[in-house]
């Protein structure tokens, strides 16, 4: 008998969750057949057999979280050595404990409550973290506890966050805790533009020329290293929002590519993901994002930025105002900008530089 553990999938994943098991007990199997369909960091992946053998067991039923290194399968009568297939081993952890970043939740300050005020949130089910205190010093009272409860309670069941949604709010949580955001705006006049223009196509330049002129922004910053990768190639981010969450395809090279080689791997992307097709190795290694959130409403917004990146550019929606121009007022085709970046990383100065670069290019002509 020989057990099967879930490979490390990617960089930096800790779980993913079963979609469908393509084999049963009982039933025999080839190396490199593929076992299950899991989903994680917003892809689904098919994690094939490392050996053959006969399936004696398996570990967990969709929808399940199991996490990285956890027992998948139990292999009966091997046949054959691992076939070496990459997933099918898992590389010993490098990384001591004292380098590893603490989980969010342990960063998280306890609320202030009494033994009594804890032993009743913990029998009504409500999370201290979500109450807000009226008591002395900032503590929760019963009172609290009570009014959070029925706040609870009248939100309706729980519905547990899976597959692209869950892997969102991790990264956002990662976000929230590792990055030190700070947000500069301002407005592009596009009245010049031709009636066809492509408004992503445009935005896809315009990063292009600002990364060239201000490249601290196209690049990682390391925390545990405290030291920053600027790199020689853009890999653009294009912010995709669909019906079951956001996925963050990444367009390879931007800044050696013609547009029509640019324009035919940003259809290919939207298709794939619209077929929830994308490869996983497809949504990895974005060194700057942009986000087109105009094209749905809201003019500025404080985006966020995904570690190790250090910046990310929003586009809100187009929209007509009157500007000063001569002594008179006058109208014109305003694209709203926003540009959130890592203040660890990134001066201010180069922030509002990249950005004024970025608006200067989207008022060119063609």
């Amino acid at each position: 008998m020989t057990t099967f553990k879930l490979p490390d999938l990617g960089e930096g994943l800790q779980e993913a969750e079963i979609v469908a098991w393509h084999v049963g007990v009982g039933d025999h199997v080839v190396a490199d057949q593929p076992l299950v369909s899991v989903e994680t960091e917003k892809a689904v992946v098919e994690v094939p057999a490392p050996q053959s053998g006969r399936i004696a067991k398996l570990y967990g039923a969709p929808g399940d979280i199991v996490q990285i290194a956890a027992p998948l399968v139990d292999f009966d009568e091997a046949e054959q050595a691992d076939s070496g297939t990459v997933v099918g081993t898992i590389p010993e952890a490098q990384e001591s404990a004292a380098e590893r970043p603490a989980p969010v939740a342990a960063r998280v300050k306890g609320a202030k409550a009494t033994p009594a005020v804890r032993a009743l949130a913990r029998r009504l089910g409500v999370d201290l973290a979500l109450v807000s205190p009226s008591g002395p010093d900032g503590s929760a009272t019963t009172g609290d506890v009570e009014r959070a409860a029925a706040a609870v309670s009248q939100a309706g069941e729980l519905e547990p966050l899976r597959g692209v949604r869950r892997a969102m709010a991790q990264n956002m949580a990662r976000a929230h805790a590792e990055v030190v955001p700070a947000t500069v705006t301002d407005v592009a006049n596009i009245d010049a533009w031709p009636p066809e223009t492509d408004p992503t196509m445009r935005l896809i330049r315009a990063v292009v020329a600002a990364c060239v002129a201000e490249p601290s922004l196209n690049a990682w910053y390391l925390g545990l290293d405290k030291g920053r990768k600027l790199h020689e190639t853009i890999g653009l981010g294009i912010a995709m929002d669909t019906e079951d969450g956001l996925f963050v395809p990444v367009l390879r090279d931007v800044g050696n590519r013609d547009p029509a080689d640019l324009r035919r791997g940003l259809e290919a992307m939207k298709a794939d993901v619209k077929a929830r097709t994308v490869p996983l190795e497809e949504l990895r290694g974005a060194t700057i994002t942009v986000s087109n959130f105009g094209m749905f409403g809201g003019q500025h917004a404080a985006l966020v930025v995904v570690p190790p990146q250090c910046a990310i550019l929003g586009a809100g929606r187009i929209h007509e105002r009157v500007v000063a121009e001569g002594g008179r007022p006058v109208v014109r085709r305003a694209l709203p900008l926003s540009l959130t970046f890592d203040h660890r990383a990134v001066m201010g100065g180069e922030a509002t530089r990249f950005l004024a670069t970025a608006i200067a290019d989207l008022e060119r002509s063609a």
